[in-house]
């Protein structure tokens, strides 16, 4: 039985490694080609069915590997269990080692720089899914936000819309992965979000993927360095309140910090980092709510950052709030699950991308729980003066002080993590694909990447320091950035990849260096498009479409709600930018 990927993409298991290397004859002159036009980031002019191809040798690579690791050291050992496809289906076969497929099968021809990155690619793919949940995990929770967001749209409301989002925000991961394993080899390795987006529609949404990835992963960090830099305000005014920072030095202190946390240069040196910052979160959650059921809001945050008097606590089913209050509460939802833009960078450095949605299921399940019942108890014991970071939220100086300590680490680790993925961005577009530059893992690589540390976590105190208004910023970062990366880019792909595949049902098998000869007809002719939208499963492809277009509607009211938030932020707040006054 042969394992087939949509279209003509087929490898028969009982020759694996014979059809393999006959790669070598069939794409020389290919290869040759390329190595002399085409750099190695630059994958336009190559056709799709080539990524499918070396995409089902490197699975089928992995595959063999994991099965046989325990026997090793054994002498051309073997074994009789079911296999599972990388692609869905199961087969059974006795694999003897002589059998599994090699590196140099799926790098055959490749130039000695080409082959010179393979290998430092190889390299990194070091992470398990162990290692995955805890990073995305570190990317994604931080429930402080959840008691503001049910705050802005009530109980009723508020759960029903975390539940969904939490729904829609899994799915999305999922063909996010099958994108990715459908799409990566060693040889055309999907390093970022935005080579996905180039494989499917081409050169100019890369360009689009890219700038707004950048644009979300910088605002992340200022953020961070903003809520880090409103703990520190809080720690140093003491419980009198006398104390003083200037709020902008406050968040340079934590800048200053990132670029020292910076310098770790791979996601399976992070893991350490992100396991320790998941258990202290957890911490957090469980240790601010016990202050808050024991501690009156802290009313003069609340009067200072919202401009809430005080007053009796209330709490509502459905809150009796303007439209563009609770269309930001929704966009808290979608920055509280906004992690799928880092997913690609994740798997791009696993051992076994195939494991992945395991981590990401262990992850988002932790995330939904923690965020239901953190958001649902704190709005229930603070109602309308619940804040942006719930865990300032209350009275007691010694308390706000134990919360505030805990969320600097995890925060800076955070910040950390996002700066790793947004600096590789930076790199990986301009560095080696604009300016032709080294490899990440070589010595200018290390030199040129200390600079851009420096260079970003300067950017990130700019942006910090400019709108410092957690809840608004990162309301308007969710609706232009992450709405997009989360939800409304992973149908739109997922259509994209069904139509080109369902379009090839009628080419030849496709041979490796013949390009587009197999293909029946052309993307001009309108024959392959009504095949590609009419053939197959044209009611997912229905589906997809359907989602991907009411995302992108919802990004845009949140937009516009975020928009006239900060407006009216700025005219209550005691915070402006750039300010030495602290917003809490």
């Amino acid at each position: 039985m042969s394992k087939q990927f949509p279209g003509k993409i087929e490898l028969n298991n009982e020759t694996v490694v014979e059809e393999m290397k006959e790669v070598a004859s069939h794409d020389l002159d290919h290869a040759h080609n390329h190595s002399q036009h085409t750099s190695y980031t630059d994958t336009s002019n190559i056709p799709f069915e080539e990524f499918l191809h070396y995409a089902l040798i490197q699975r089928t690579q992995e595959e063999h590997s994991a099965l046989l690791q325990p026997e090793k050291d054994q002498e051309s050992p073997s074994f009789s269990s079911s296999y599972k496809n990388p692609f869905g289906r199961w087969t059974n076969h006795r694999l003897p080692l002589s059998q599994v497929t090699s590196f140099e099968a799926s790098t055959a021809n490749m130039t000695a720089d080409q082959l010179e990155r393979a290998n430092a690619r190889r390299a990194l793919r070091q992470a398990g899914w162990a290692a995955v949940f805890y990073l995305i995990t570190t990317d994604i929770l931080g429930p402080f936000n959840a008691p503001i967001a049910i705050a802005q749209l009530g109980y009723v409301p508020g759960i029903i819309l975390y539940s969904v989002m939490g729904i829609a925000a899994f799915y999305c991961g999922i063909l996010l992965w099958r994108l990715f394993i459908h799409l990566d080899s060693d040889r055309y390795p999907v390093k970022t979000y935005s080579d996905i987006c180039e494989r499917i529609f081409g050169r100019a949404a890369r360009h689009v993927c890219t700038f707004l990835q950048s644009l979300q992963l910088i605002v992340n960090v200022g953020v961070i360095c903003l809520s880090n830099g409103q703990s520190l305000a809080q720690i140093v005014a003491g419980e009198s309140g006398t104390g003083y920072i200037c709020f902008s030095v406050a968040i340079v202190i934590w800048a200053l910090f990132g670029m020292v946390i910076g310098q770790i240069r791979t996601l399976q040196s992070f893991s350490l980092l992100a396991n320790f910052s998941v258990w202290v979160n957890l911490l957090i959650i469980f240790t601010s709510m016990g202050f808050i059921a024991h501690s009156p809001p802290n009313y003069a945050a609340a009067l200072s950052s919202m401009g809430v008097p005080m007053g009796p606590i209330v709490t509502h089913a459905f809150v009796p709030l303007p439209t563009t209050t609770k269309i930001n509460g929704i966009m808290q939802m979608v920055f509280a699950y906004g992690g799928a833009m880092i997913f690609p960078e994740i798997m791009a450095e696993m051992r076994r991308p195939m494991d992945f949605w395991k981590g990401m299921a262990c992850a988002q399940s932790l995330i939904y729980v923690a965020y239901l019942i953190y958001g649902v108890f704190v709005y229930s014991f603070q109602g309308q003066f619940t804040l942006p970071l719930a865990y300032q939220g209350v009275s007691k100086y010694s308390w706000q002080t134990v919360g505030n300590v805990m969320a600097l680490i995890t925060g800076i680790i955070a910040a950390g993590l996002y700066g790793n993925i947004g600096i590789k961005v930076a790199y990986v577009n301009i560095i080696e694909d604009w300016f032709k530059g080294p490899s990440l893992l070589s010595r200018k690589g290390h030199a040129i990447w200390a600079v851009m540390v420096i260079v970003y976590w300067a950017l990130a105190y700019v942006v910090g320091s400019a709108v410092p208004q957690v809840e608004n910023i990162s309301s308007l970062i969710a609706a232009i950035c992450i709405m997009q990366f989360s939800y409304t880019f992973p149908p739109a792909l997922r259509l994209g990849y069904d139509v080109l595949t369902d379009a090839m049902s009628e080419d030849a098998v496709y041979v490796p260096g013949n390009g587009t000869l197999g293909r029946k007809d052309s993307w001009k002719d309108s024959s392959r498009w009504r095949r590609g939208f009419l053939t197959g499963r044209v009611w997912f492809k229905a589906l997809n479409l359907v989602l991907a277009v009411g995302f992108l509607t919802m990004a845009g009211l949140g937009m516009w709600g975020s928009g006239v938030s900060i407006k009216q932020a700025f005219e209550v707040s005691s915070a402006t930018s750039f300010s030495c006054t602290a917003p809490v």
